[in-house]
């Protein structure tokens, strides 16, 4: 890794299932990551002052209620709305692959669903933010 990142790992929306949220973050954390996790039921709003209070390199979403395609926007929407635009957005959870491949063609940059490696989302994300910088 080329420096420490801070990454915000999310739950969008009314979504009360967090065990992946918590696991990515300890995964991302025990690799060297700084992690801020929000909690449950965040707004997209809430979502992206954390990222900009934070001044995070990236935020993940962990979403399991459906409503990804809204959601995901917002956020994206709001985190350009506070000049925030090229943060790198990842997300995850049970995601079609067509809805996978839309929230792609929105912005967001890797969708990882259910039995994702954590080893593979670390590497994925130190690989992606290594190059970006």
């Amino acid at each position: 890794m080329n420096r420490t990142y801070r990454v915000v790992v999310a739950k969008p929306g009314l979504d009360g299932h967090d065990r992946g949220a918590k696991t990515i973050t300890r995964a991302l954390r025990d690799r060297g990551f700084e992690v801020i996790y929000t909690g449950l039921h965040q707004t997209p709003e809430q979502i992206a002052e954390t990222a900009l209070q934070e001044d995070v390199d990236a935020v993940g979403l962990s979403l399991l209620s459906g409503a990804h395609l809204t959601l995901f926007k917002r956020v994206m929407d709001e985190l350009r709305a506070r000049d925030m635009g090229d943060v790198l957005i990842f997300g995850g959870g049970v995601i079609p692959d067509g809805d996978a491949r839309e929230l792609r063609a929105q912005g967001v940059a890797e969708i990882f669903g259910p039995g994702s490696s954590l080893q593979d989302i670390g590497s994925w994300l130190e690989t992606t933010l290594d190059q970006r910088k």
